[in-house]
């Protein structure tokens, strides 16, 4: 583990690549899994908020989905997650692009709609994030699904820190990302 400020990072975010392959996965990290994507307490009334200005961008499904359940749940582990369709099947905001899933959410804020991308869950994945009172761990999420994303991530010699450096400095700062980069530097 590397110490960046209150944040605990694991090396494999510095070892491993990773560079998202849509064209390969489709955006099945969207749609696979036992629930929807983690949230975090403060972004359930940006949700409430920006909700009617990404309905209009969201599936039938989608929308039925978060008319019955609410914009966001609690999953079975007691964790806040966004809802789901039909259960545990894809993120209720998810919407698709010529057979590629996309975020509605996303899909507001790139049109102007809103001024928030996404949950930091999925901006940051695969990493997860686990939050202690003191502290945050950084860990990377090897997840099959994404074999084609280790396999570009590679070719493209771009390690996963490097990857998710947006969302990185959007949830800690810029002055914490080049510490990160310096720390690294120093290995």
């Amino acid at each position: 583990m590397i110490e960046v400020g209150n944040v605990l990072v694991h090396e494999d975010l510095i070892n491993n690549d990773f560079v998202c392959n849509l064209s390969k996965c489709k955006g099945i990290c969207c749609i696979e899994g036992d629930s929807g994507a983690p949230l975090k307490q403060n972004e359930l009334a940006i949700l409430e908020e920006i909700y009617p200005k990404v309905k209009p961008y969201m599936t039938a499904k989608g929308i039925e989905a978060i008319e019955e359940q609410g914009t966001h749940v609690i999953d079975m582990d007691g964790d806040l997650t966004t809802p789901c369709v039909d259960g545990n099947k894809e993120c209720a905001y998810v919407t698709w692009e010529n057979g590629i899933t996309k975020c509605a959410i996303e899909k507001a804020y790139e049109l102007g709609d809103i001024n928030w991308k996404k949950p930091i869950s999925c901006h940051l994945y695969p990493i997860r994030t686990t939050n202690y009172p003191e502290f945050d761990v950084l860990h990377y999420d090897r997840w099959h699904i994404c074999k084609d994303a280790c396999t570009f991530g590679k070719e493209l010699q771009v390690p996963v820190y490097k990857f998710l450096k947006d969302p990185l400095i959007r949830e800690y700062g810029d002055e914490w990302y080049q510490k990160l980069e310096n720390a690294v530097d120093s290995l």
